[in-house]
């Protein structure tokens, strides 16, 4: 190691140690690395621009092999920015917004390509884009809407199996809000931006983002994601029939689907809503705030005469539930043997819940062979807890006379013994 020939003397050795030293350890920190002056100098720069090494690290493509010359083209192995950003490079300089899509097509379009990734990724999704709304505006020339890196991200993509993606079921939602819940960036579109606030306090949410079920409706599960278009009028039934099968097949039966159709009416929306949708409970059948037929119908009509008895019927098969579950606690707080009484109780349950479904045909016949079939079931449950009550009243009562005949019998044993000490 020669001495630098300045005015530092042996300064200039003890720099060149350090250097030297420095030297060793980026190479050994770096070693099997391939040199990327891309991230040497964008991770000195501030947002948007800035992206560490780190960051990058965490994204899949880099994971699965690629640079930022894959879509940024260049030379990133040149330390010279002038000839690692030279169009002989093949450097494409700054990516407009317009432009991402078909960039992002130019592999994920590519089943050849893509297979040696992921086989079973879609490769279909530049041209489900070109069919949705954003797609379609985009084509327009609006560069408001959204493009791939608006939902994915852009230098720290994560799979959606990752909890930390930003297309995770969890945060998919957050991810749409970001644009349709600002009604600042919104203006313009005439569509409202409350749905993440409605969304919120759902049932769908709260299954979600309460329960863990990651197979909860979130916005691409109903309005797609790719290709995001809202469902027509009169698909609406179409896109809940997906998880809702069995009130679909009822809802077939039912006057309500020709009517709606006829009145070009969305179907499942009209009485459960859509993105705020609670939890729906006898009382939509009632004639309170949460009550929904009579909001078409008109009071005392051959309809509201149907949704009364359907009322009745459904309150009196949950009340006498609630009899036999009460009649079977007591007995079995006393110790009294009732456990098959117990699971025949669930059939009861299940009867209920069968008969809340059969609601959306509303036909009075069918949700009332659900009804019979669970009335007898609970009567059934109620008297077995009865009957336990007098088992248990009956050995209490013989227990008594029982311990009355050992006391007498004490009392005789001692008086006999004190006569014969006597």
């Amino acid at each position: 190691m020669a001495i630098l020939p300045n005015r530092f003397g042996l300064l200039g050795v003890a720099h060149d140690c350090a250097l030297a030293g420095c030297l060793v350890l980026v190479a050994c920190v770096g070693y099997g690395q391939t040199k990327n002056s891309c991230l040497d100098c964008h991770a000195a720069l501030p947002d948007p621009l800035g992206v560490t090494q780190e960051k990058f690290s965490q994204d899949i493509h880099a994971q699965k092999g690629l640079t930022c010359v894959s879509c940024h083209g260049g030379d990133a192995a040149n330390d010279d920015p002038d000839k690692a950003m030279s169009a002989k490079a093949g450097w494409k300089g700054n990516i407009e917004r317009r432009q991402i899509p078909q960039l992002c097509g130019s592999c994920h379009s590519d089943p050849a390509y893509i297979r040696q990734f992921n086989p079973s990724l879609r490769t279909d999704q530049l041209g489900q884009y070109h069919t949705s709304v954003h797609g379609q505006r985009l084509a327009a020339g609006d560069t408001k809407v959204a493009v791939c890196t608006d939902c994915h991200g852009v230098h720290d993509l994560r799979a959606p199996s990752d909890p930390r993606s930003t297309v995770n079921p969890v945060n998919v939602a957050n991810t749409c809000a970001r644009c349709h819940a600002d009604a600042n960036y919104m203006k313009g579109y005439s569509i409202p931006t409350d749905q993440f606030t409605k969304y919120s306090t759902s049932v769908h949410y709260q299954a979600l983002a309460v329960r863990g079920d990651l197979s909860a409706p979130t916005c691409p599960t109903c309005h797609g994601n790719h290709g995001a278009v809202p469902p027509g009028t009169d698909k609406v039934q179409n896109v809940c029939s997906n998880c809702h099968a069995f009130q679909d097949q009822m809802y077939e039966q039912s006057s309500h689907k020709q009517a709606f159709q006829a009145a070009s009416l969305p179907g499942c929306v009209v009485c459960h809503g859509n993105h705020g949708i609670t939890y729906p409970t006898d009382a939509k059948l009632g004639t309170g705030p949460e009550a929904v037929c009579m909001r078409c119908h008109t009071p005392g009509d051959k309809c509201d005469q149907a949704r009364a008895e359907l009322l009745v019927s459904l309150t009196k098969l949950d009340q006498a539930i609630r009899n036999a579950d009460k009649a079977l606690a007591l007995a079995e707080s006393s110790g009294m043997e009732v456990s098959e009484a117990r699971l025949a109780q669930g059939q009861a349950v299940d009867s209920l819940t069968k008969a809340r479904v059969t609601i959306h045909s509303f036909r009075t016949d069918l949700v009332d062979q659900d009804i019979q079939a669970g009335l007898k079931i609970a009567a059934k449950d109620l008297q077995t807890g009865r009957d336990a009550m007098v088992e248990r009243n009956r050995r209490r009562a013989g227990l008594g006379v029982s311990l009355v005949a050992i006391g007498m019998v004490l009392v005789g044993l001692r008086l006999y013994i004190k006569k014969l000490e006597g």
